[in-house]
């Protein structure tokens, strides 16, 4: 799973392989988390609807339903996308991370541990699609400034007005940085 490619899938390819016929539901795998699920989804359903409705992992937060806000942010092999915008059916055979995949062994990704330690959040619910765009960012290229921080991470909307805590917990794993991907 060390492709980082979010290589684009074919209509056509897609329809062959999967044989949709209309909205009618189809089996499909994905791979969430290193757990391969496999579903039955009509093609129209999002990333999101399937990581909250048919797998349970309430973590990845629906809010603005238009890719505007960021509390849906997951990754999507090792890069930042917003489930909400994408269909499920595109992402078979990709790495799929969401905030409940961060944590290994029962130990906080560092990125968790910051913003708690950082008190990086006050109602929390950005605070899932928070952590995985940091940890994504810094998957991506790691940023080299404060502004930059906040420029990679303009994605995502904290309502509370809790950034100074958000940018003080991604600093301090950005110090750590031996382990701060996953």
């Amino acid at each position: 799973m060390e492709d980082n490619s979010l290589a684009p899938i074919s209509l056509n390819s897609l329809a062959q392989e999967l044989k949709i016929l209309g909205s009618e539901e189809v089996d499909l795998s994905l791979n969430v988390n290193n757990i391969s699920y496999t579903l039955k989804l009509e093609p129209r359903v999002t990333l999101l609807d399937a990581l909250r409705e048919k797998l349970g992992l309430m973590g990845t937060k629906k809010a603005c339903d238009r890719g505007e806000c960021g509390a849906c942010t997951i990754l999507v092999n090792g890069r930042r996308i917003n489930s909400c915008m994408t269909l499920a059916i595109m992402h078979i055979g990709a790495e799929i991370t969401t905030i409940e995949g961060l944590a290994q062994d029962g130990k906080l990704h560092p990125m968790q541990t910051a913003f708690i330690t950082h008190d990086a959040f006050q109602c929390g619910y950005c605070t899932s699609g928070q952590i995985v765009s940091a940890v994504g960012m810094i998957l991506e290229e790691s940023p080299k400034s404060e502004a930059e921080i906040r420029e990679k991470m303009s994605g995502n909307l904290c309502r509370c007005g809790a950034y100074p805590n958000i940018i003080a917990a991604i600093r301090d794993v950005l110090e750590e940085m031996s382990d701060a991907a996953i």
